[in-house]
């Protein structure tokens, strides 16, 4: 009579549980994240690109965007965006001061952006071309509004993380958060510079 050899139960799976470092799947949800919001806006851009020439015999582009003022918007921005990356640069090289300035710098840009486009906001309004006026304003609204949410919630974000720095210091879980703030953060400098093209640019030719 043959005997069965008993195999280990370790030879085809593992006995003990697997461990993942602290924050390993941070990164990987970030991203997940960031690729919906990209689809929510990508749905925005249709919409814009669908009735963005919808006046109902209202303004259109020409009678209400300033460039000037639009160009100084982005130039905001984009100047947040490269003093981000001094912070990152300094938290790379250890320095906690250095970071914590250049997120304050970064902030001021943001709060910039911010005002301008809450300007240019009350500004159409009191022009009367408020969201409710055109399908081409309430797509313009829709899509720069939820933009400028977006910012708001970073500078929300980065106004936390600072304290926390502070509190705190680069360790491993403030620098995780901080790595995920830059992904959104350049994001939002993306989808902008989409705005500012699609929207600003080609609306004026």
């Amino acid at each position: 009579m043959s005997t069965v050899s008993q195999t280990p139960p370790g030879d085809f799976w593992e006995v003990e549980p697997h461990h993942h470092h602290e924050g390993a799947s941070t990164s990987i949800g970030f991203w997940v994240y960031l690729m919906s919001d990209c689809l929510m806006f990508a749905i925005l851009f249709a919409v814009f690109g669908v009735l963005g020439t919808s006046y109902a015999a209202g303004p259109g582009p020409k009678d209400l965007f300033d460039l000037e003022l639009v160009a100084l918007n982005t130039a905001f921005l984009l100047l947040s965006s490269i003093t981000y990356g001094f912070a990152m640069l300094a938290m790379v090289k250890g320095s906690r001061n250095g970071t914590l300035a250049w997120l304050a710098v970064t902030l001021v840009f943001g709060l910039s952006f911010l005002a301008v486009e809450l300007y240019e906001f009350n500004h159409l309004i009191h022009l009367g071309a408020g969201p409710q006026r055109s399908a081409f304003l309430s797509s313009f609204f829709a899509l720069v509004g939820t933009h400028g949410l977006h910012v708001a919630f970073g500078c929300l974000w980065l106004v936390t993380l600072m304290i926390q720095v502070g509190q705190r210091g680069l360790i491993d879980a403030n620098r995780r958060r901080l790595s995920c703030l830059s992904m959104f953060w350049h994001f939002l400098d993306v989808i902008w510079i989409g705005v500012f093209t699609f929207v600003y640019l080609l609306g004026m030719i």
